[in-house]
Order: structure tokens, then sequence, then C-alpha cells
């Protein structure tokens, strides 16, 4: 078995794209219209992947805090200095359990946590 993808519903399209793609720099592999009320987009790499879904005219529920997006990053210093150019918030952190792990939060625009994690060798 494969784990394939993660879907977030999200309350705009545009402003969730630009964040995967400008600040979690996930390419986009294909957007599509299911329907007149419904549109896809998937992005990520190799492997698993991100699926936005806009239903037009829904209420999108709350997300967990419980759940997160975890993404490697080379560099948790640079990846802060680029969260706060951006202007956004860092929701926790950063932390670092142990000797090779450092990590932090923010939330996407729809309010996933989206972890940022520096793994050392």
């Amino acid at each position: 078995m494969q784990f394939l993808w993660t879907t977030i519903s999200v309350r705009n399209m545009e402003e969730s794209l630009a964040f995967y793609q400008d600040i979690v720099k996930l390419p986009l592999i294909r957007r599509v219209k299911s329907s007149e009320e419904t549109e896809l987009a998937f992005l990520g790499n190799d492997g698993t992947t991100v699926e936005l879904i806009y239903h037009h005219g829904e209420a999108v529920e709350p997300c967990s805090k419980n759940i997160s997006l975890g993404f490697a990053v080379k560099s948790l210093d640079d990846q802060l200095a680029f969260i706060k150019e951006q202007g956004l918030d860092i929701y926790a952190g950063p932390f670092s359990p142990n000797p090779v792990v450092r990590f932090f939060y923010i939330l996407d625009p729809n309010g996933v946590k989206i972890q940022f994690v520096e793994q050392k060798a």
C-alpha cells in the first residue's frame, strides 16, 4: 500500500494555491474543475501530494490543530527568515526535541498546521 495524498478543503482556491506554491514551494501538478461548483488542484513532487478542493458556496469546517503536514527544509533558520519576510506569523516553535531535529509551525490560509523540519544527518 502507498500513501497518495492529503486532501484539504479550502475557502479560497487562489489564496491556497499561492500559499502552497509560494510558501511551501510545491509545484502544481494539475488543476481541474470536476463540476461547476467543484475545483481540484494537486501539488507536490515525487510521491505524496497535497490535494486542494474547493466547493463553491460551501462553508469549510475548521481543521483540527492536532493534525499537521510536515515539510523538510535544508535550513530552519533560512525558512524562519523567509516566513518572516512574507509577513506570516509563526504558530509555534521553533522546537528542538533532540540534537538532530528542529522544527516550527505556521498555519495555511485554511487553518491547517504546516510544519517545517530540519533534520541533521
